[in-house]
């Protein structure tokens, strides 16, 4: 009886060290404070305790003499709206198919079929989100582009955030050298974050939205990545080549 225990406690402890090691642990403390991040923002914004500080954040991107227009040139503000054109369903929808497409050319058919899930999980977790709290848009600035979802979470924050993060995550999977990894996982990164910024300073958004589309875009993106190893483990995806520096 001895024995056997001393067998489960050492299979335990090697489990947990191998999760540490693999950085499993901080992938889900992180996990856990974006979704903690994202349930707080959204019982403030539910209870109105945001609205001084959207409206501050959000006039300060306008001109004091018209709401309308947004500060600096206007071709920053045509800059701008191309930027926000990347967190756009059609951009998005292109991307998810053109890394599939890539995966399945390469042979990786499972992990083909994970990313098309992920990314449309996301997605419907944010439909779901935005009919929940069902928050108008900004109502200072004039809304020139067309817009017909509720504003909390941004929708085009939250899924920069889960289809770029999760491509890059996935891509990332497959290459052996670290630094393309960290590369990938940056400019994933960079671009989730230009969107968000764009949608505050186009004045289609509020500050919180945003911040509320990064944290469960990012939460999502890390659930995928630890379901991807998971899976990788149980050897239902095509596992990932030994890294190199």
């Amino acid at each position: 009886m001895a024995g056997i225990r001393k067998t489960i406690i050492g299979r335990g402890f090697g489990r947990i060290r191998g999760y540490a090691e693999n950085g499993t642990v901080l992938l889900l403390l992180v996990l856990s404070c974006a979704a903690w991040g994202f349930l707080e923002l959204g019982e403030a914004v539910s209870a109105g305790g945001t609205h001084s500080f959207d409206q501050r954040i959000l006039l300060l991107m306008r001109s004091a003499a018209d709401a309308g227009d947004p500060v600096g040139p206007p071709w920053f503000e045509e800059m701008s709206r191309d930027v926000t054109a990347l967190g756009g369903v059609g951009v998005l929808a292109f991307l998810t198919l053109a890394t599939g497409g890539l995966l399945g050319l390469s042979g990786r058919w499972r992990t083909m079929w994970f990313v098309f899930l992920a990314v449309g999980g996301g997605l419907l977790l944010s439909s779901l989100a935005k009919a929940g709290f069902d928050r108008p848009r900004p109502d200072l600035v004039p809304q020139f582009s067309l817009v017909h979802t509720s504003s909390f979470p941004s929708g085009h924050s939250m899924m920069a955030a889960v289809t770029y993060l999760t491509l890059a995550a996935l891509l990332a999977r497959s290459q052996p050298l670290r630094r393309i990894k960290i590369y990938l996982i940056l400019l994933a990164a960079l671009v989730t974050v230009a969107v968000g910024l764009s949608r505050i300073y186009l004045g289609v958004h509020w500050p919180t939205d945003v911040v509320a589309g990064w944290t469960a875009g990012a939460a999502w993106a890390l659930l995928c990545l630890l379901a991807a190893r998971l899976l990788e483990q149980r050897r239902a995806i095509e596992p990932e080549p030994p890294e190199r520096d």
